[in-house]
């Protein structure tokens, strides 16, 4: 495994040094997090616990590896200014579990005694269905000029669909 650092920039704001890198890795798969940090900290003679890993990305057909880290001037300085999930992707900070379920010594709430069952009410009678479509927007044949028959009686000619008339074949 050979590192390999492309650019440095020095950030005194965030005490850090910021370099980007790269691993190759001729033989061997792509190096875990941690021993790139080790590593990366031989090659700028710093100890392990101030070199923050930022980002690892494996190049797609080839044994190289591209990342970001970050070195800073102490370890407190990157324990406080690091972000959470990049200090547990680092090994420096343990991930908090999630509380599962309700606490023991939560104290049981008395439970009143329930009253005897009392009948449901009737239901109502039961109405035809309505359609579940929007009710329209204005009244049959207002705004439209097209005139809709009462309920049972077929409708006007000029609602009924036209028929197609047959073409002529040429010769």
């Amino acid at each position: 495994m050979e590192i390999k650092i492309l650019e440095e920039r020095t950030n005194p704001l965030l005490k850090r040094h910021e370099l980007r890198f790269e691993v190759a890795h001729a033989t061997a798969a792509t190096p875990t997090r941690d021993t790139v940090r080790t590593e990366l900290a031989k090659a700028v003679h710093a100890p392990k616990d101030r070199v923050i890993i930022e980002r690892m990305h494996p190049r797609f057909g080839t044994a190289v590896t591209r990342g970001e880290a970050n070195i800073y001037d102490s370890a407190e300085a990157a324990k406080t200014i690091s972000r959470d999930h990049i200090l547990i992707r680092n090994g420096l900070k343990e991930k908090e579990a999630k509380a599962a379920g309700a606490p023991a010594a939560e104290p049981a709430k008395p439970v009143a005694p329930k009253a005897e069952a009392t009948p449901a009410p009737p239901e109502p009678p039961a109405e035809a269905p309505t359609p579940a479509t929007h009710p329209p927007k204005h009244a049959a044949g207002e705004a439209t000029g097209h005139a809709k028959a009462p309920a049972g009686e077929a409708a006007p000619a000029e609602d009924a669909p036209k028929k197609a008339k047959p073409h002529a074949k040429k010769e």
